[in-house]
């Protein structure tokens, strides 16, 4: 058997009052998965979308933490170490979650549909719903699954690197002991317990890891001196939130391919400011307003007026990680630079030049977390960097399932009783539990595993944006427009895909000015934005060249036809309060542009 002397990566180790809290978070956990599981019905209605009687707050909490986990622990909080305030554009994308609230709500909830796909057939085609599955299904195991095991890995290797355990035919390091105790953990009670296990106790987890984080960010700045240190230390450049927005040249403007020498045109060389001002805004309303993994959570509550509510609740939310996540990033790197800041930090972070070691950066919340906080306060955070794991793979599971269940199982046997889908269901998340424990090996071993998924978000977010917006606001738009554009901008995605994979985690490389490495070299925000325009062209020559759709039979799932009743239930739905808090996150999001401009 391994060693298992708990220490941290500088040394630190967990103290009994630690453990305390964590232990107490698992407790909590439990106690929670334990009480909805009583409370479940053998139901559909209920094991997918928790009987649709979600309140306001535990929707939003419950979007919030499936969004919060890994690519924040892990990605978000390192590019504050790298980049500083910058990659907050996407956290500032909250206003997303006000179009979720107000524009698409109506259309989902008048629809009482299940899944994303499911209301792509209400108003285009059952081809096009089958089409969305897949693709949606494949992006869940490549993206979501995968960031969650690796962040997951990465976590438990800073926190507790000494452990090893021997089980005859390989040795288990701490990576692949924080992987598969993530993932386990995680699938027992989304199996059991369902999506009312999973809402609520994201709901818990969101409190926990938002309190743990805010203590975090405290404790830092307190080893540092304060927040005026911080701003000293890292400078105008990182506290420069405009400049993926703002080009730095002409030639930045337009060049869509990275070059050897020209690096200084781009953010972090790999993020044109033309590329970010268009492609990110689309990448944000896909994901917060068309993705099951997110809408399902809206879908969950009993009227419009509850979703709209727990959209509004979550767009608050979302505007906490730029100081709970990239701030500590940035303090981070302001311990590690700072003459007689902290050794142990600047030990693990930094090259014997003294520079960040862009690799090493994904470390820096639980380095942070080792280093900077004292017995029991390090143990309440630890306790929100598992929720934070944890709610964003539940979610996943929870989502896959119900995508299989409800848009393949039920299709091929719409016979089946409540009982037999609920009973598919579970098999489907431990089904996705397996494939998340097969992905380890490869994860373990890739190589830009951030960029490479980001670049899949990309090319897969266009055809799904442009068919549900185009979809909602032109009536016109018909299922064979809608299934053309799915297919061509999958297509599309997937060339893509097909020439950077080799790249990104198996470091392979093309032969400069071949048509494959002008491909790879493209930027993928270009390459998305390119997908995004044939997309649109596509689905309206399509629609136009064949028959125009029933609009009796698509009666309230678009603008245009959306009648006088329609239009007074939704009115009746919000008031003066919910329009107020919209506006008053705007203002949050503007003020935020206006005081992190370098």
């Amino acid at each position: 058997m391994g060693s298992f002397e708990v220490l941290g990566q500088a040394g630190n180790s967990f103290t009994g009052l630690d453990w305390i809290f964590i232990l107490g978070y698992f407790g909590i956990l439990l106690g929670i998965a334990w009480w909805v599981i009583r409370k479940r019905k053998d139901t559909a209605d209920d094991y997918f979308l928790a009987g649709r009687n979600l309140g306001w707050f535990i929707v939003g909490a419950s979007i919030f933490a499936s969004n919060i986990g890994s690519e924040h622990l892990v990605g978000l909080a390192g590019s504050g170490t790298t980049d500083g305030v910058a990659m907050a554009h996407y956290e500032l994308h909250a206003w997303c979650l006000l179009i979720l609230g107000w524009v698409m709500v109506p259309f989902y909830m008048r629809s009482k549909v299940f899944t994303m796909p499911e209301f792509l057939e209400r108003r285009f085609s059952a081809s096009s719903r089958l089409v969305l599955s897949v693709i949606s299904l494949v992006a869940y195991v490549v993206t979501k699954i995968a960031v969650g095991i690796f962040a997951g890995g990465v976590v438990f290797s800073v926190l507790l690197p000494e452990i090893n355990i021997d089980i005859g035919f390989m040795v288990l390091d701490s990576f692949w002991i924080g992987s598969i105790l993530v993932i386990v953990l995680t699938g027992i009670y989304t199996v059991l317990g369902g999506f009312r296990a999973v809402a609520y106790t994201e709901a818990i987890q969101t409190v926990i890891l938002v309190f743990g984080s805010i203590l975090l960010t405290i404790y830092g700045l307190k080893e540092l001196g304060g927040w005026g240190q911080l701003r000293e230390i890292c400078g105008s450049e990182m506290f420069n939130l405009w400049k993926p927005l703002v080009p730095d040249g002409i030639e930045s403007t337009w060049a869509p391919v990275k070059e050897p020498g020209r690096m200084a045109w781009y953010f972090n060389d790999n993020y044109p400011w033309l590329g970010m001002l268009f492609c990110a805004p689309v990448i944000g309303l896909w994901y917060w307003c068309t993705d099951q993994y997110i809408v399902q959570r809206a879908l969950g509550a009993p009227n419009e007026r509850e979703a709209r509510r727990g959209s509004i609740c979550a767009s608050f939310f979302k505007l906490l990680p730029v100081f709970i996540f990239i701030i500590p990033g940035m303090i981070c790197f302001a311990l590690a630079t700072k003459e007689g800041g902290n050794e142990a930090i600047a030990k693990v972070l930094l090259d014997a030049d003294g520079n960040v070691i862009r690799e090493k950066a994904q470390s820096a919340f639980p380095l942070l977390v080792m280093n900077v906080l004292p017995s029991g306060v390090r143990g309440i955070v630890v306790a929100g960097l598992l929720a934070a794991l944890m709610s964003s793979l539940a979610g996943c599971f929870n989502a896959s399932s119900t995508l299989f269940t409800i848009d393949f199982y039920s299709r091929f046997r719409p016979k089946a009783t409540q009982h037999q889908l609920v009973w598919v269901g579970r098999v489907a998340t431990s089904v996705m539990v397996l494939i998340g424990l097969l992905w380890i090996p490869v994860i373990k071993g890739g190589k830009g595993l951030y960029d490479y998924l980001q670049g899949v978000q990309s090319y897969l977010a266009p055809p799904i944006f442009v068919v549900f917006f185009l979809g909602v606001f032109w009536k016109r738009l018909n299922g064979k427009g809608c299934l053309a554009a799915l297919i061509v901008g999958f297509i599309l995605g997937l060339v893509r895909l097909g020439i950077d994979t080799p790249v990104k985690l198996l470091g392979k490389s093309y032969d400069p000015g071949t048509f494959l490495w002008i491909m790879n070299n493209i930027f993928f925000q270009y390459y998305s934005i390119l997908i995004l325009i044939v997309c649109i062209s596509v689905m309206v020559v399509v629609s136009y060249l064949t028959k125009a759709p029933s609009y009796e039979k698509i009666s309230g799932l678009t603008y245009g036809t959306t009648t006088a009743e329609h239009k007074k239930e939704s009115r009746a739905s919000w008031s003066t309060a919910d329009v107020v808090f919209s506006v008053i996150l705007c203002i949050l999001i503007l003020g935020a542009y206006l005081y992190f401009r370098g």
